[in-house]
């Protein structure tokens, strides 16, 4: 009787169960509730996607991958790197790039720009110096011997006009040409009716006398008015053959003068030379009737004119230059003798190149660098070779190819967060026996064993970089339990340390009776905690 009951019972809690799940089903579906099949769809759409892997990389961000799981010398483990995540379909020159967070990027205040094709406007920039043109210049030298009776223009740096009386000389040469030619003259006029042989006697000889002044220089006013009137003049005026400004004035009143003395030196200021010295590796660039803007410190906002007129033959060894005449007109007589110039050479272009801003560019005076942008937050370092420059942007010859982003603004920044990196991590690998450590001498590399100890921190000199350590006994080295003072390799070893603290330490000797200490840490807690090593390396993370 009792078996029969149960099993009613049974039946009935089953006919409950199924009418309970019916009717909760029938009020899922009325509010919306997903069907019975809906948990296998998510479970199978739950399961993820296995992802390809592509090779290890180096923790530390140094540029060596392994194509299978590795430790560095530190220990820690090369990460993962799966396809999608360096953003270049799984090239492995990924590694050798520089990576730095967003945030970080918009704190250096990173810029970029693309490389692009254009034709350099290039200037050659020299200093020169203004001159009196050489073929404007002109030298006032009698040809006789003579005496400076009067002088007209006694100043040196006086304007003169063309045609104006310089000086007066007295010369018995002179006297006595002047009165040949007016016998020889008269003569001519005697001998009209006389035979062909006579006249033409006296003819050469008035001929000869007047070819003497002239060669003398004396004017032909003055022969015109010595033939009229027959009389030989005591002086002689000499007057200045251009316009211009009198440089050299040597005449003395009164003085005796020789044959091709120069006594007066006058130039015309019209228009002048700049001698400008150009570099020796621009001369290359420099065209015989270049444009040519010449610049003077008196006149700051005045800007001069001209063309290149000719390029000197010769090199100047000592500033390994080359001079550049160009040539200038002076209205106003502005440009002065001897004047500071600063001249701007313009140069013919090859043509259009690709090119980057002159920022772009980091020169470590054996190799210049740009940093390509490749991704969100990666940039790779590339070796270029540059040619022709200007103000702004200079030629890349190799290394960058047209649209290519280039940093150019705080480029010298990730470039000091990379060395950074790689010094930290160099720096690491050291302390954990892959090199000596920097901080020791060459001479204290046989003393370079790593000791061990624990102690207790009496006291902490952080501008000293010296922590004082109540440690115990040191069994490779034989030391007995004690108090000392020791350095540490980094002041970052300090930062995690507080008095009275219990710690386990490592120390080596890097010159005799100096005690470094390389790594530190906390001791275990009686929970089993244990913090992470403070030691050269894993500070720098």
């Amino acid at each position: 009787m009792k078996q029969g009951t149960g099993v009613v019972v049974a039946a009935t809690m089953a006919v409950l169960a199924a009418g309970g799940g019916y009717w909760i089903g029938s009020r899922g579906s009325e509010h919306g509730a997903a069907p019975a099949t809906q948990p296998a769809v998510v479970a199978s759409a739950g399961v993820k996607k296995e992802r390809k892997l592509l090779y290890y990389r180096n923790s530390m961000g140094l540029p060596d991958t392994s194509p299978t799981p590795k430790k560095d010398p530190m220990g820690m483990d090369y990460t993962p790197v799966f396809e999608g995540e360096d953003g270049d379909g799984g090239d492995e020159s990924t590694a050798n790039q520089i990576r730095i967070g967003t945030e970080k990027i918009q704190k250096l205040g990173v810029r970029t720009e693309a490389a692009s094709l254009r034709v350099l406007d290039r200037i050659v920039r020299a200093s020169g110096r203004i001159e009196p043109d050489e073929r404007r210049i002109y030298a006032i030298s009698p040809k006789f011997e003579g005496y400076v009776e009067r002088l007209y223009v006694n100043a040196t740096g006086q304007p003169v006009g063309k045609g104006q009386p310089l000086f007066e000389v007295y010369s018995p040469e002179l006297v006595s040409a002047q009165r040949e030619y007016a016998i020889a003259a008269q003569g001519v006029q005697s001998l009209k009716d006389a035979d062909g042989e006579a006249q033409a006697s006296m003819r050469q000889l008035a001929d000869s006398s007047l070819m003497r002044l002239k060669n003398w220089d004396i004017s032909a006013d003055q022969v015109k008015a010595l033939a009229k009137s027959g009389e030989a003049k005591r002086t002689m005026t000499f007057r200045s053959p251009v316009s211009g400004i009198v440089t050299e004035k040597k005449a003395l009143q009164g003085m005796r003068f020789m044959p091709g003395e120069a006594l007066y030196q006058v130039a015309d200021l019209s228009s002048v030379w700049v001698l400008a010295d150009v570099f020796e590796q621009d001369i290359g660039l420099v065209n015989v009737g270049a444009g040519a803007t010449v610049k003077i410190n008196a006149y700051p906002d005045k800007s001069f004119k001209g063309r290149i007129a000719y390029v000197y033959p010769t090199l100047n060894a000592q500033t390994r230059t080359v001079p550049v005449r160009v040539e200038l007109a002076n209205p106003g007589l502005l440009l002065k003798p001897a004047m500071f110039a600063q001249v701007e050479l313009s140069v013919s272009a090859k043509g259009t190149m690709v090119t980057v801003p002159v920022s772009a560019v980091i020169d470590s005076g054996t190799r210049q660098i740009v940093l390509i942008r490749q991704g969100e937050g990666r940039f790779e370092p590339r070796a270029v070779r540059l040619g022709a420059r200007s103000d702004t942007h200079v030629e890349v010859i190799e290394g960058v190819k047209d649209g290519e982003q280039v940093v150019v603004a705080a480029n010298f920044l990730i470039d000091a967060e990379s060395n950074l990196k790689a010094a930290i991590g160099g720096f690491g690998h050291a302390s954990h026996g892959a090199s000596p450590p920097k901080v020791e001498s060459a001479g204290a590399a046989g003393k370079s064993t790593s000791h061990k100890a624990e102690g207790t921190v009496g006291s902490i000199d952080a501008k000293a970089g010296t922590v004082s350590l109540n440690h115990g006994p040191v069994d490779s080295l034989r030391w007995p339990a004690m108090t000392m003072e020791f350095k540490v390799a980094n002041e970052s070893l300090l930062q995690e340390l507080t008095l009275g603290a219990n710690v386990t330490f490592e120390f080596v000797e890097r010159q005799p009776g100096e005690w470094v200490i390389t790594g530190i840490k906390p001791v275990v807690g009686k929970g089993g905690s244990r913090s992470s090593p403070v030691t050269n390396s894993h500070a720098s993370h």
